[in-house]
C-alpha cells in the first residue's frame, strides 16, 4: 500500500476527534497508520528536505485544511478539537472529505482564494491535488534542480580536458579534500602514471592521499579502464581512488570496482553535476525562499 495523500485523511482525522477530546498530530500519525496499514518503511519516508516524514507532513496538512474550513479548532502546539460544525458534518455521514467539499465553508474559500490587484474578484478555488504545499514546493525545487544538474553536465562536456581536470579538483576542494586550491592543484599531472591523472591528500593534514582519474567521454566507462586505474594504484601501493567521468559506467565496471581490494569511488557525470550545485562549482544563487513556521514556544505565558 502506497501512503495515502492528505485529502484522503481528512475524514479518518475528523472521525478520531468525534469523542470531542483533545488530540495530537502525534497521536493521528499513529492512528491513521495502523488505519491504513502502513508499512515501517512507508512510515520512514521522508520529504526530500528531510525534515519531517511525508506521512507526518500529510496528516499535519489535512488537519491544517480541517482547521481552515472551522471543522477542527487548534486547543495548542500540534493539538486539535472537534469544533460543533465539525460535529455537524459528521452527522451528514460524509463519504469522504476533500478540498472540493472543504470549498462549501466560506473560511476554507477564503483561505484558497487568490485575490486579483483590485482585490475586489475572487477566483475559484485552485484544483484539487494530491501533494501537500511543502511537497508541491520541494517537486518543483527537485525540478528546477534537475533541469540545472543536466544544463551543468553539458556544459561541463563542452570544456576542455584541462580544465575538466582543474574543475574536478575545485569540487573535491570544496567538499574537504586536498587542503587548499593551491596545494591541491600542484598534484595535478605529477605522477607520470597513464592511469592516473592527479593526487589530492584525503584530509588537510595529509595523512592519506587518493589518486585521481578523470575522464571526460561520452561513451560509457568499461571494465578495462577501471583495470587499468586499479592497476595504476598497485604500482603507487595506494588504497584508494577516484575515478570520474562526464558519462557514465558499464555494469561490468561497476561490479569489478566493488570487489576488488582497492577502494576505487566511481563518479559519474550526473552524480558530478549534482556535487557541483551542492557545494556551488560552477553555479551560483539567483534568489532564495525560506520556509517559516510559527514559533509556539514563543507564546507560552509564563
Amino acid at each position: 500500500m502506497t501512503i495515502p495523500d492528505y485529502q484522503s485523511l481528512m475524514l479518518p482525522i475528523l472521525n478520531l476527534a468525534a469523542d470531542e477530546l483533545e488530540h495530537s498530530l502525534q497521536e493521528a500519525t499513529k492512528v491513521l497508520a495502523e488505519q491504513f496499514n502502513l508499512t515501517e518503511a512507508e512510515l520512514a519516508e521522508m520529504l526530500p528536505s528531510a525534515r519531517k516524514t511525508r506521512f507526518y507532513d500529510r496528516v499535519g496538512w489535512a488537519a491544517t485544511y480541517l482547521r481552515k474550513a472551522g471543522l477542527l479548532n487548534a486547543t495548542g502546539r500540534g493539538r486539535f478539537q472537534i469544533s460543533p460544525r465539525g460535529l455537524d458534518v459528521l452527522k451528514q455521514s460524509p463519504k469522504h472529505i476533500n478540498v472540493e467539499f472543504l470549498s462549501q465553508f466560506d473560511e476554507f474559500v477564503e483561505f484558497r482564494t487568490r485575490r486579483d490587484k483590485d482585490d475586489d474578484e475572487k477566483i475559484t478555488p485552485r484544483e484539487i491535488d494530491v501533494q501537500t504545499p511543502e511537497e508541491a514546493i520541494e517537486a518543483a525545487y527537485q525540478s528546477l534542480r534537475q533541469t540545472l544538474a543536466e544544463d551543468v553536465l553539458q556544459t561541463v562536456k563542452s570544456c576542455s580536458p584541462s580544465f575538466f581536470e582543474r574543475l574536478v579538483i575545485d569540487v573535491l576542494v570544496k567538499m574537504g579534500y586536498g587542503g587548499t586550491r593551491k596545494e591541491a592543484g600542484k598534484a595535478i599531472g605529477k605522477s607520470g602514471d597513464g592511469g592516473i591523472d592527479g593526487i589530492i591528500n584525503e584530509d588537510r593534514l595529509g595523512l592519506d592521499v587518493i589518486y585521481i582519474q578523470a575522464k571526460k567521454w561520452e561513451n560509457p566507462v568499461g571494465r578495462p579502464e577501471i583495470q587499468k586505474f586499479a592497476g595504476a594504484l598497485q604500482g603507487q601501493r595506494a588504497k584508494k581512488g577516484i575515478f570520474i567521468t562526464t558519462s557514465g559506467f558499464t555494469t561490468e565496471a561497476k561490479e569489478f570496482a566493488s570487489k576488488i581490494d582497492s577502494k576505487i569511488t566511481l563518479i559519474d557525470g550526473e552524480t558530478l553535476s549534482q556535487l557541483m550545485i551542492d557545494y556551488n562549482v560552477g553555479v551560483n544563487s539567483i534568489v532564495n525562499y525560506e520556509l517559516k513556521r510559527i514559533d509556539s514556544d514563543y507564546f507560552i505565558e509564563e
